[in-house]
């Protein structure tokens, strides 16, 4: 739809090659994140991180303000661009990293219980447990889904949640064309899209 993305879990697994990254945290966790191939062995990572809130804060402290400038100049190099009719921060983190001030408008993605669970199930392959425990060290989903500008429902098909994100997407863009200082605030019956 002529949008750009910045993926910052994307971001994030790049972060996780470079040199002085790998060596801090070689340091923290000993070799045991990097077998033999020499890259951070991701699932054992996240077993230290998402077991212990004081050393996902750690990896996060590490990691978000790379993440941050990163992003900066990826983002300035969209805004520059005139094929680039807006700029998408992809962050499940996006509140907890402090990049909501970034945002001129936040959309949440929302699914009941039972859909993200077997989401992450099938496509990550996490347990249950798993997923409950890395869900429960980020910002409730109720908070997220409040602070949101609009709440997309994606519990059926891509057809269903394409025409969703198309109809927020030109709300969006509609109140930009109306308002040349920003987008003004979406109307009520616009805000939750199902």
């Amino acid at each position: 739809m002529g949008a750009a993305v910045v993926d910052f879990d994307r971001l994030a697994h790049d972060e996780l090659v470079v040199p002085e990254v790998v060596d801090t945290l070689r340091a923290w966790w000993g070799d045991s994140i990097l077998p033999t191939s020499g890259k951070i062995d991701r699932q054992v990572l996240a077993s230290i991180v998402f077991g212990d809130a004081a050393q996902l804060a750690r990896l996060e402290g590490l990691l978000y303000p790379r993440l941050k400038e990163r992003s900066e100049r990826i983002i300035a190099g969209h805004q520059i661009d005139p094929g680039v009719a807006a700029v998408i921060l992809d962050a499940p983190k996006l509140l907890e990293a402090g990049l909501a001030d970034w945002c001129d408008v936040l959309v949440f993605i929302d699914a009941d219980r039972a859909v993200r669970s077997e989401r992450v199930t099938g496509i990550r392959g996490w347990s249950p447990a798993e997923w409950e425990r890395r869900e429960n060290l980020q910002i409730p989903l109720d908070r997220k889904r409040a602070n949101a500008d609009y709440v997309i429902v994606n519990h059926s098909s891509i057809e269903h949640l394409r025409s969703q994100v198309e109809q927020a997407f030109k709300s969006v863009l509609a109140s930009y064309n109306q308002d040349s200082g920003g987008p003004v605030a979406p109307e009520a019956s616009a805000d939750h899209i199902q």
